[in-house]
């Protein structure tokens, strides 16, 4: 699809063309939003427009009012003969994007309050709630106590602290990322994705997404055991144990489902009214502490506030095999509920405020409410308790061993060090309905808990895997990308977050998910740190966060330890989730996605590269390292594939091959065209898998642009060093001009000592005219396409203007004639193809006839490496003296081996000086009849006259002085036919053309009758420098 296009996205303005006399006149199209003049500002009209954010909108977009600034050829080139100014100051859209569907782009969205009734969340109900929730998991109320049991109060304190410490860091990061430009929907998908680029984002967004689905059902299945376990204790089982679990997970589920569904007010109802019961739960534990203990719960180990029992949980008492880390592992999943808020960016009414802030403040209130829960159960109750009521200190007991806390109060647990006892804070998971003040609240808060998160996570998934497919990083998950309702929800996206949650509900081990899904979480926010270290790193001018308070090398840290934690959790869950992620990632990349945001990684690709060219630029050249650098005359990418395939085939990888193109003609004329096409032959070159730049200037004529070329391209010692150029097949009927500029082209490049490649195929190279038919014919039906509703085109401004046609004069060293037949463009395209494909077997003939340095040798040495041509084998043919063409085989051969270079055959050919056939000589004759001035059979005076009037003629002098280098030529082409008509190329050292001696035709006709009816042949003259060595 053509669309207006350029570098920043903004410049081309659909209304303008600079080829008009004078300037568009507008029709103004309805719902069109016009800025106030500038005429208050500066005292005038003017096109010029003063700073406004909507000239700013993202370019990436094409919805909502963009505004469209005067371009730079307006204010430049465009004379307004009757004063008046007319330019759009708005561009109003479709509302779609390219792709069709409904575009996304906050930056230029309309506000929240004209959206007729769009919920936007601030970052109390946002973000604040969400996390806080998400945090405050069922380890509040379950696991907390026997972690501080296991750890004491002294380790337990390290193990919150260092979670917090990996959650804070990550926060930071967080925050720097969010608040360095607008945040759409997608949470930490977006953050990474936008950062690091689709490669890393689109890998994790997947497995964040899955992640959050299978958190559902962890988390239901949590709060269905608890139901489970009450109506065991009271005999109201329904089926079994494990099919209530699953029969109660699967109606919870559609009922969070429901919430869900029925839209973000409705979720957020249930998250405040799950906070208020979860607040009024954890106020429950504080107050129970305070509330003087029965006799029954000091024999289960539960105490007022003791300083005994408080030092004696100082120390850690790990038993059952637990370690440090293993404590860590068990708590750390509870930290993991950070991203909530993040996860809805696309529904809070300002997520670079509202991230930060709500975030951050939530890591620091649950860190110091676990903190507070663990001290008062550590500081109140024991680790082993009995539960009996007789087990009381009788006089004379010595208190000792692990129950002195317990025996200076007056119970003796000291049985506990023998048998496994069910009470106290190691044995007993419902230690904290024990200490608080009523227990049912803490059922209450554990259901509130589990409740919580899993509707949490079941917003998330689909909302983080909605952004994820509207990027079309994943053709075939486009499917879910579409959203219902004012606020966009992805029902499709519920559906399936749905589905996966019932799954494994109903089949998953839990056991085995939980510490994956840990790890996946764990990935996501290594990779948030990692984001920001290498956006800081980068240093690119576009890293400007609102947020100051982070560091590049914490934010490493952070990223480390990230890494660290998931193999402390599980080490074979965290190498399933780098192998997960490494595939991911593999497959993106190799997809390639048609995505730009300008992503860290481009700018550190950047800065890499100027730094390795800066140190290549210190290093001297050493023939050892030459690779050719190839300057390829192709015009257009497309136009002479031939060309480019072959010169590709040389580069490779491994060497730097530039397409070029002269656009000829007056630079006012060809300047838009030219830059129109800068971007899309790059990008062919790209899609088309070619490794190579492409460059192109507009000149007056062909040679002043290549000349350009030669001397200006690369950068440091990254420059061409050889001109690659297709054959002028038409030099006969192309002119003078053309010629002469042609042969200069040659002369400059061999001035500017560059290596010099010509190329010769039968049928020609240039496609020039059929890829401009195909052009012509997609936009045709393109534009039918784009004329709906009765043919009017599809746009904000219809232009009726005078219509001038400019013709643009683009130079072709090998254009064939304007009508071509079918069968000859059929021809033509299988010809244009023949280096793209695999070469058959045969050989590559290498006519080494004049020593230029080794060029001559080594391009088709590494043709022969490339895999194409492979199955074609090196034969060298010289020119030796009759009598010892023996000793020059061996001479070659000698030289050949030292260089290492593998051929099948070295031939001598000593009838080379042989006068060529009259047949033969005839062929040149004809060809060069038209051009020769014949001044010999003239007196002097008309010889001088004719001389002066056609300087560029060939005259008889001339013909006589270089009449043994023309025999040669056309011997050589006798000599070619008759060794290598077979062959798949033929290369031959290319005769050089003494300036101001040889005249540019005569020159023409050596360059035709030396290639004339061969296979494709290379003339190739190198620079006289070495590019072979046989030193180590």
């Amino acid at each position: 699809m053509e669309r207006h296009r350029s570098v920043g996205g903004e410049r081309d303005n659909p209304g303008f063309d600079s080829t008009l006399d004078e300037p568009p006149v507008y029709q103004e199209a309805d719902h069109r939003t016009v800025r106030p003049s500038v005429v208050s500002a500066f005292g005038h009209d003017t096109l010029d427009r003063v700073p406004n954010i909507d000239f700013y909108r993202n370019a990436g977009s094409v919805s909502g009012h963009r505004a469209v600034r005067p371009s730079l050829q307006e204010l430049h080139n465009v004379f307004q003969k009757n004063g008046e100014i007319s330019v759009p100051d708005t561009v109003n859209d479709d509302g779609e994007g390219s792709d069709g569907t409904p575009s996304d782009d906050l930056e230029s969205a309309i506000p929240s309050d004209a959206k007729g009734g769009t919920i936007k969340f601030g970052w109390i109900r946002g973000v604040l709630v969400r996390c806080m929730l998400n945090i405050w998991g069922v380890m509040l109320f379950i696991r907390l106590s026997w972690i501080f049991g296991q750890a004491g109060w002294g380790l337990g304190i390290v193990v919150i602290v260092l979670s917090c410490v990996v959650t804070t860091i990550t926060g930071l990061s967080m925050s720097a990322i969010c608040t360095n430009g607008v945040v759409r929907g997608g949470g930490a998908y977006y953050m990474i994705s936008r950062s690091l680029g689709p490669e890393f984002g689109g890998s994790i967004g997947l497995i964040f997404a899955f992640a959050n689905a299978v958190a559902v059902a962890m988390y239901v299945v949590g709060f269905a055991e608890t139901v489970v376990e009450l109506l065991k204790d009271n005999d109201l089982l329904m089926v079994s144990e494990i099919n209530d679990i699953r029969i109660v997970g699967c109606i919870t589920v559609v009922l969070l489902l429901a919430i869900s569904v029925a839209g973000m007010e409705w979720e957020a109802k249930a998250q405040i009214l799950l906070l208020i019961i979860l607040l009024v739960a954890i106020v429950n534990v504080f107050v129970g502490t305070f509330i003087p203990v029965t006799d029954r719960k000091k024999s289960e180990g539960i105490f007022n506030y003791q300083s005994n029992i408080f030092l004696e949980n100082f120390t850690p008492d790990f038993r059952d095999g637990e370690s440090f880390f293993s404590v860590f592992a068990i708590f750390f999943p509870a930290a993991t509920g950070i991203l909530a808020g993040a996860n809805i960016s696309g529904d809070l009414r300002d997520p670079q405020a509202a991230i930060p802030k709500g975030t951050l403040l939530a890591i620091l209130i649950t860190g110091v409410t676990y903190l507070g829960v663990a001290l008062c159960v550590s500081a109140t109750v024991v680790r082993d308790a009995t539960g009996n009521a007789t087990d009381i200190i009788t006089a004379g007991m010595v208190c000792n061993g692990s129950s002195v806390a317990a025996c200076e109060l007056g119970y003796d647990f000291s049985s506990c060090a023998v048998e496994k006892c069910k009470f106290g804070s190691i044995n007993n998971n419902q230690v904290m309905t024990m200490v608080s003040g009523f227990g049912p609240l803490i059922i209450a808060g554990t259901f509130s808990a589990t409740l919580s998160s899993a509707l949490a996570s079941l917003v998330s998934a689909p909302k983080v895997f909605q952004a994820l497919c509207k990027d079309n990083i994943y053709k075939i998950l486009h499917f879910f990308a579409k959203g219902y309702g004012k606020n966009n929800e992805p029902i499709r996206g519920y559906v399936l977050t749905f589905i996966i949650s019932v799954a494994f509900i109903l089949v998953g081990n839990l056991n085995v998910i939980a510490p994956i899904i840990s790890n996946f979480f764990l990935a996501s926010y290594a990779l948030i740190n990692f984001s920001c270290f290498h956006a800081s790193y980068a240093k690119s001018p576009g890293w400007r966060p609102a947020y100051k308070f982070y560091n590049m090398w914490l934010s490493l840290a952070g990223a480390l330890l990230c890494c660290v934690v998931m193999f402390v959790i599980n080490w074979w869950a965290a190498l399933l989730t780098y192998a997960i992620e490494i595939l991911l990632y593999v497959y993106v990349k190799v997809k390639k996605p048609d995505v730009n945001w300008g992503s860290s990684t481009q700018a550190v690709t950047f800065v890499s590269s100027v730094s390795n060219a800066l140190s290549l630029s210190g290093v001297e050249d050493h023939v050892k390292n030459f690779r050719p650098q190839i300057l390829a005359m192709t015009g257009s990418a497309r136009s002479r594939p031939a060309l480019l395939d072959l010169a590709h085939s040389l580069t490779k990888n491994y060497g730097l091959c530039i397409a070029c193109e002269v656009f000829e003609g007056p630079r006012s004329e060809t300047l838009e065209e030219m830059n129109a096409g800068m971007e899309k032959n790059q990008l062919w070159l790209r899609k088309s898998k070619r490794k190579a730049f492409y460059s192109a200037v507009a000149c007056n004529s062909f040679r002043e642009g290549a000349e350009s070329l030669l001397q200006a391209s690369g950068l440091g010692r990254m420059k061409p060093n050889t001109l690659m150029i297709g054959f002028q097949r038409n030099w006969r009927t192309a002119g003078i001009e053309a010629v002469q500029s042609y042969v200069g082209v040659l002369h400059d490049a061999l001035d500017f000592e560059y290596g010099t490649v010509i190329l010769r195929t039968n049928h020609g190279l240039d496609v020039s005219h059929i890829v401009e038919a195909e052009d012509e014919n997609e936009q045709q039906a393109l534009d039918k396409d784009m004329m709906p509703n009765g043919g009017k085109a599809k746009g904000l401004f219809s232009k009726s203007r005078k219509s001038k046609q400019v013709l643009t004069t683009r130079v072709s060293v090998c254009g064939p004639p304007l009508q071509q037949d079918d069968k000859m463009n059929e021809k033509l395209l299988e010809a244009s193809s023949q280096f793209k494909k695999k070469q058959p077997k045969g050989t590559i003939d290498v006519w080494w006839l004049f020593d230029d340095g080794g060029l001559t040798l080594l391009l088709p040495y590494i043709l022969t490496t490339r895999k194409k041509w492979k199955d074609s084998k090196l034969r060298i043919f010289i020119a030796g003296q009759p009598g010892r063409c023996e000793q020059d085989k061996q001479e070659m051969k000698s030289l050949v081996e030292k260089f290492r270079i593998n051929c099948t055959d070295i031939n001598v050919i000593d009838s080379i000086n042989v006068p060529p056939s009259a047949d033969s000589y005839k062929k040149l004759e004809d060809m060069i009849e038209p051009f020769c001035l014949h001044e010999a059979s003239r007196d002097t005076a008309q010889a001088g006259a004719m001389r002066k009037e056609h300087p560029w003629k060939i005259t008889d002098q001339e013909l006589s002085t270089f009449e043994e280098k023309t025999n040669l030529q056309v011997r050589l082409n006798e000599v070619l036919q008759e060794h290598s008509k077979s062959a798949n190329l033929i290369i031959v050292s290319m005769p050089i053309a003494r300036k101001e001696s040889v005249s540019d035709f005569l020159y023409m006709a050596w360059l035709d009758i030396l290639t004339k009816d061969l296979p494709p042949t290379l003339l190739i003259r190198g620079n006289h420098k070495s590019v072979l060595t046989f030193y180590s």
